[in-house]
């Protein structure tokens, strides 16, 4: 059993998945700073300074806390919505981007593949010595 999993372990396919893990994880960081940092910025001034981040709203009666934190840490029971507009602001640009780039693996794909029966198609010309057997056999026929 200890030979059939390290076999598995080590297929190219699960070392992919791995590789491809790893950097999604990586990626998500950066589509992470991307929306707080660069993206919702300007989107909370367009309009007129709302931090979605800190929108809100309490379940339980009662005063709203100013703030998200402080709700969270007078342990009052909110609906964080903000926090999932950002959430899916990130997935649609994560969405977006791996829409370009599967679509650019499939501009390539298809590249290759006409590259690849282009190739098939056309006439593999023959060796040298080939050639050279051919012509001498022609030359006898014609002198014959």
């Amino acid at each position: 059993m200890l030979k059939e999993f390290r076999t598995f372990a080590l297929k190219g396919n699960v070392v992919d998945l791995a590789v491809g893990i790893i950097i999604g994880a990586a990626f998500t960081g950066i589509v992470s700073s991307l929306v707080n940092d660069v993206v919702m910025p300007p989107i909370g001034v367009l309009m007129g300074g709302i931090d979605f981040s800190d929108y809100f709203i309490v379940l339980k009666g009662g005063e709203a806390p100013a703030s998200l934190a402080a709700a969270k840490d007078a342990g009052v029971p909110v609906l964080a919505y903000g926090k999932f507009i950002n959430a899916l602001i990130n997935f649609l640009i994560v969405a977006w981007a791996l829409f370009f780039v599967v679509r650019q693996m499939n501009t390539l794909r298809r590249r290759f593949e006409a590259q690849e029966a282009q190739a098939a198609q056309a006439p593999a010309t023959p060796p040298r010595q080939e050639q050279l057997l051919t012509e001498i056999r022609d030359l006898l026929k014609a002198q014959s």
